[in-house]
């Protein structure tokens, strides 16, 4: 990675081994306009491919990237790839893990939470792509597993995802969780609408906990209240993607 980020794209504030090199871009820094104005890089939105596909090469020569990412075919689940050497992108997955140097680990979000991991000796990493669906279905315990790593050796970081004045969700939501376990209560508070506000944050540490990974960083950004730094689905409907990205050295 370059010492020299575009300005407002995020370091996780992690204590990674150095061999883990992550990031998280924002709209900052590309060329796409309209709905999709910055550094929008996904090609599923209505951007022009050719735009995208430029924003990616601007991503990948500003950050140092040691190849192209492993672009997901990301569906709101909680399947995870294993990437390798041969690994082609598309794959149909909401999160991705590799022991190997140089291959980039990548998920897409504009308010759903990117959730990054590391083992402390910095032999694996991973990235989870976690919305609401994806941690009520168990994505961040699915990445867990496929790390192969005593959990307590792990270490997460949550990325910029809306935030909990913001997220605001019907009963529906807040039952699927509390019927997997009452404690999560703690994540949803009264709207004034009649509602629920939502904290991603607090129900990814909580799935976390549950799946042994209590060293957890990051979690305090809100995409819908930042428009000129974050792309927020839930704010414009029509927008861009920002991007997590993780890899091992060389």
């Amino acid at each position: 990675m370059t010492d020299a980020l575009p300005d407002g794209w995020l370091r996780p504030d992690w204590p990674a081994p150095i061999k883990v090199q992550a990031l998280t871009t924002t709209r900052v820094g590309g060329i796409s306009e309209g709905f999709y104005s910055g550094l929008n890089l996904g090609v599923h939105v209505g951007d022009t491919p050719a735009v995208v596909a430029e924003n990616r090469m601007r991503l990948r020569i500003a950050a140092g990237l040691p190849s192209e990412p492993i672009w997901l075919s990301q569906v709101h689940g909680h399947d995870v790839a294993t990437l390798a050497a041969d690994s082609a992108p598309g794959i149909e997955a909401d999160a991705a893990v590799t022991t190997n140097p140089g291959i980039v680990c990548a998920v897409l979000t504009a308010d759903c939470l990117p959730v990054l991991f590391c083992d402390r000796a910095g032999t694996r990493v991973g990235v989870a792509h976690a919305g609401w669906r994806g941690l009520a279905d168990g994505v961040l315990e699915s990445t867990v597993s496929a790390l192969a790593a005593p959990p307590a050796e792990l270490m997460a970081w949550l990325g910029p995802a809306i935030g909990p004045r913001a997220f605001e969700v019907g009963d529906e939501v807040r039952e699927r969780f509390l019927d997997q376990d009452p404690q999560m209560t703690s994540a949803f508070t009264p709207s004034p609408q009649g509602r629920w506000l939502a904290d991603l944050y607090v129900l990814a540490r909580f799935r976390l906990a549950l799946a042994g990974v209590t060293v957890v960083y990051g979690g305090h950004y809100c995409t819908h209240t930042d428009p000129s730094r974050f792309y927020s689905y839930r704010r414009d409907g029509v927008t861009g993607r920002m991007a997590s990205l993780i890899w091992l050295v060389r």
